[in-house]
């Protein structure tokens, strides 16, 4: 933690989960699967875009899934984003597609958190995927924006705060949400989760 001393603690990190799919809102755990965001999925990412147009992002990072492109063009920041494969989802493997409910009939009690996903990724396969964000961000230094789905972005926040890849468990994520991590002092920090647009 000595290196923390060395970050840029003025630093700010904004997430944007994309908008609304008709998979999101259905609850349908989605991946791979490249779907468009639904007609209000746009709305809502697009009312985001006069709150975001006062920032000043150096580092624009991107999910190359279809649904957060769009949500990237749809906030006026898809002409500087960088696509990494860093930032996709969750692999749910046999999983995707299916509701918890449906896992549930031969996974009693499954969640994502905290049982594996047949032929997908466990939560230490994400967490060493949004550590090299996380790494690549504090290098950069300055203020950044992250667009990425639920799973992966709540797996960067609980990493950013230092906490094991399962306590992501604790951070629900709405679709087309923004939330803010950052620093007190040295410490990273939470700063705002999940709000709508300002």
């Amino acid at each position: 933690m000595s290196e923390m001393s060395q970050h840029n603690t003025s630093q700010r990190v904004m997430l944007i989960r994309h908008g609304e799919t008709d998979w999101s809102l259905s609850g349908r755990h989605t991946s791979v699967t490249d779907i468009p965001l639904t007609p209000e999925g746009e709305r809502r990412s697009a009312a985001l875009a006069p709150f975001l147009r006062n920032w000043n992002f150096g580092l624009v990072l991107c999910s190359p899934r279809l649904r957060a492109r769009r949500t990237c063009d749809l906030i006026g920041w898809g002409g500087k984003a960088v696509q990494t494969d860093d930032l996709r989802e969750w692999n749910y493997g046999k999983y995707e597609g299916l509701t918890t409910a449906e896992i549930r009939k031969s996974a009693p009690g499954w969640t994502v958190f905290n049982q594996p996903c047949p032929d997908g990724e466990s939560a230490q396969d994400v967490a060493a995927r949004v550590d090299r964000v996380i790494s690549q961000v504090r290098e950069f230094g300055g203020d950044t924006l992250l667009v990425a789905h639920a799973h992966c972005l709540r797996v960067l926040t609980a990493r950013w705060l230092g906490m094991s890849p399962e306590s992501a468990r604790f951070f629900n994520l709405e679709t087309g949400r923004w939330s803010l991590l950052g620093y007190e002092h040295e410490s990273p920090v939470l700063k705002v989760w999940s709000a709508p647009p300002a």
